[in-house]
């Protein structure tokens, strides 16, 4: 399971009361005061992750709490500080407040640490009110409540590539074939339902890019159909896109059509997107059909760099893996 959004409740922890305590010794049965300041509560404390793939931890468990501060004791002891409670984030995770709206934050380098809620002061105890006018003050505060809210998660990939096609275009069967994931594959529509970043390695150089890989999309998506904002938002953080076409022709598509198409309705979600650098990935070249059109998508679109494939007989997969080695590595080298 996927999960890219979820809503939670946190709560930073309670400081701890003060101590109302008086020394009580065998010589001494009238002794000062003597009691401690209540500790402070843990914070609520969000940690980038590049380990964590998604938000499906805090699907299962929506709610979360910092350790409260310790009271404080006799024989001058302060409460020990509440325990922060660290949540763990995938990098491109926005923290949105459910009250306001507002983004609160955004975690996009590893390790990267934010603040959400502070825990509460602790409160002080009977010996900070001794004076010289108060010898015996019985003057104690309580521990103050620690920060809450509700917010809510959403996960952008953070990804090299975006792989993005129509239902049924192989986008499933190239990511199994260039990269660790495993994804299901079918022949039938709709076989990826939730987007996945897998990775592509190098052996020789000992290098590796990312390739997100969003289900597919249909006409309507950059007005939310078919949950189209959801997996197009993950595309947003990508260097580049992969533009998976079917270039059977099957169901009496158009391989030109549905590249226009898919650009239409990226620029209509986001107009920088149609500025991003792209590569054609042509698939199903051995089909019939598919060499007269890849003549034509060849002839519409010349300064594009095209990569015909077939992941039947993954001809042209070691061409695809170079010309992603170019875009994404070697042109990151040079800049």
């Amino acid at each position: 399971m996927f999960v890219d959004e979820v809503t939670v409740k946190l709560k930073a922890g309670d400081g701890g009361n003060g101590c109302l305590s008086f020394r009580r010794e065998k010589y001494e049965p009238m002794g000062g005061p003597n009691g401690g300041n209540g500790g402070r509560g843990g914070n609520v404390v969000l940690v980038g992750d590049e380990n964590t793939a998604d938000l499906v931890d805090y699907k299962f468990m929506p709610h979360a709490k910092a350790q409260n501060g310790e009271p404080g004791r006799g024989s001058d002891q302060h409460g020990a500080w509440g325990d922060d409670k660290r949540l763990r984030l995938p990098l491109g995770t926005q923290v949105f407040d459910v009250v306001s709206g507002l983004m609160v934050c955004e975690l996009l380098e590893h390790e990267q640490e934010v603040t959400l809620l502070n825990g509460g002061r602790g409160g002080l105890g009977n010996l900070v009110f001794k004076s010289s006018v108060n010898q015996a003050p019985r003057k104690i505060t309580p521990g103050k409540p620690g920060e809450e809210g509700e917010y809510r998660f959403v996960l952008k990939t953070i990804a090299d590539c975006g792989l993005v096609g129509f239902p049924n275009a192989g986008k499933s069967s190239i990511m199994g074939i260039m990269t660790k994931n495993q994804p299901k594959v079918g022949h039938y529509a709709f076989t990826t339902i939730n987007p996945s970043v897998g990775v592509v390695l190098y052996p020789d150089t000992y290098e590796r890019l990312t390739i997100a890989d969003i289900p597919g999309l249909i006409e309507g998506a950059h007005e939310n159909r078919g949950l189209g904002h959801r997996f197009l938002r993950h595309v947003e953080r990508c260097r580049i896109l992969l533009f998976m076409l079917d270039m059977s022709g099957e169901e009496g598509r158009d391989p030109l059509d549905d590249y226009a198409q898919l650009c239409h309705e990226l620029e209509l979600y986001e107009e920088e997107l149609a500025e991003r650098d792209r590569i054609l990935i042509a698939n199903k070249m051995d089909e019939e059909t598919s060499a007269e059109n890849l003549k034509r998508l060849r002839a519409a679109y010349p300064d594009l760099k095209i990569c015909p494939i077939s992941c039947l007989s993954e001809e042209g997969i070691p061409e695809l893996r170079e010309a992603l080695y170019d875009a994404v590595i070697r042109s990151a080298a040079t800049e």
